[in-house]
């Protein structure tokens, strides 16, 4: 037994399971690389003030679950809590938005930590894919996100998910909202945390999860009922965008999302198999975000969605992701020059494209046929000191057991044509 073990909150991703975390990943960034999407990649801290500006300081992000700590030289850091306030300041400081054609279309993937009590399903580290699309008010592009989240999670096989959609609305109209929802919230009967929230962002009262909460919410004002005119449209249109495009969701007046810099369109992902912790992914429009940060006015819209969750939700579906083979030829040498020769093979079929592994060690065949076995490989090249001296291979099917003799000069060409 090791002497360490991983921090309480954490996990480490190992072999089989680590594939499907793979797999989760490259199925959510797909569409994205196929809609004009970049990769980013931020440092795993930031300023502790990029987070209390842009994430909200009244949030349990900031106030509660950030690793803030003094580096030697002085600055105060955190390790990123969330990705989007990151991927916007890497995108100002290099001036994306100036290059070319907005929006700057952007997405990430990486791991991000928050100080909360572990649980199934929430973690200290956790491990997210993100977009974000960053200079273009357009509901075209609200939808546009929505749609790749969802044409991501079905080419994986997941189906017992749904999309909760609203909209808070924006400058001209929350205040208005704003101060209705304060007013209702003054009445109840709320600890003193609820009541400070209520004076600074009320509109995250209604995220409470608590039951006593939401109790006393019922019959709290709407925000749908105060969305100015041009609120209104340009919500009902990302609404028909969505319907066209045959992405079902649900119209959720109550979702408000934790995050301080979410405007008009919000949205999230739920998957009811995973009890309380049952969002995968959620996101929205932060059209003010860039300005509380210190850059131009570039109106923006955005999604994170768990790979840990997601990976959960399959788990919750029964649905295994189809994984690439690790290993497809395993090569068995009897004897020293048997090994050299097979090392060299196995070095050419790796650079055809062939997963290949080998049998290190100076196992006996016995050892080595059961090493090619638990590969999953799905041939074994085996060779002794009678095959070289007639120039072949013996090339066995795993799954037949049918072995039969290639020339050793043919065996990256034989194996490919079986591989197909």
């Amino acid at each position: 037994m090791s002497t360490f073990k991983a921090p309480k909150g954490t996990y480490d991703l190992i072999p089989p399971q680590s594939a499907v975390f793979l797999a989760v990943r490259e199925a959510i960034s797909g569409p994205l690389k196929r809609s004009g999407y970049g990769y980013i990649e931020t440092p795993g801290f930031e300023n502790v003030e990029l987070f209390a500006r842009g994430v909200g300081e009244s949030t349990d992000i900031v106030t509660k679950e950030m690793y803030a700590f003094e580096t030697k030289g002085g600055d105060q850091l955190a390790l990123r809590p969330e990705g989007t306030a990151s991927v916007l300041r890497a995108a100002l400081e290099a001036n994306l938005h100036k290059a070319g054609n907005l929006p700057v279309k952007l997405w990430y993937s990486g791991s991000y930590y928050r100080y909360e009590r572990p649980q199934k399903g929430r973690y200290r580290h956790f491990s997210q894919v993100g977009a974000e699309a960053i200079g273009a008010e357009d509901p075209a592009l609200d939808a546009e996100l929505i749609i790749l989240a969802d044409d991501a999670y079905r080419s994986l096989g997941l189906k017992n998910f749904r999309i909760l959609l609203n909209s808070l609305g924006d400058k001209e109209c929350r205040p208005v909202y704003r101060a209705a929802l304060q007013e209702f919230l003054y009445g109840l009967d709320l600890d003193e945390d609820t009541r400070r929230r209520a004076e600074i962002n009320p509109l995250r009262v209604l995220d409470d999860k608590r039951a006593d909460v939401q109790k006393q919410l019922v019959g709290a004002p709407l925000l749908r009922d105060h969305l100015c005119e041009a609120c209104k449209a340009y919500h009902e249109q990302v609404r028909e965008l969505l319907t066209a495009a045959g992405v079902a969701y649900e119209d959720d007046p109550k979702l408000v999302r934790g995050l301080d810099y979410y405007t008009r369109t919000t949205f999230e992902f739920v998957h009811d198999g995973l009890g309380s912790q049952s969002a995968v992914g959620g996101g929205g429009r932060y059209d003010g975000l860039s300005e509380m940060i210190g850059g131009p006015a570039l109106p923006s819209v955005g999604w994170a969605l768990g790979v840990d969750r997601t990976v959960l939700a399959l788990e919750a579906e029964g649905v295994e992701p189809a994984l690439p083979a690790t290993t497809a030829v395993f090569a068995v040498p009897l004897g020293e020059e048997a090994r050299r020769t097979l090392f060299g093979t196995v070095t050419e079929l790796r650079r055809a494209g062939v997963a290949t592994d080998f049998a290190y060690g100076g196992k006996g065949l016995k050892n080595a046929m059961k090493s090619a076995n638990r590969s999953g490989a799905r041939f074994a090249v085996v060779a002794g000191e009678r095959d070289l001296a007639e120039g072949v291979v013996q090339l066995k099917d795993l799954e037949s057991g049918e072995q039969t003799p290639v020339a050793l000069d043919a065996v990256v060409e034989e194996v490919r044509r079986r591989l197909g």
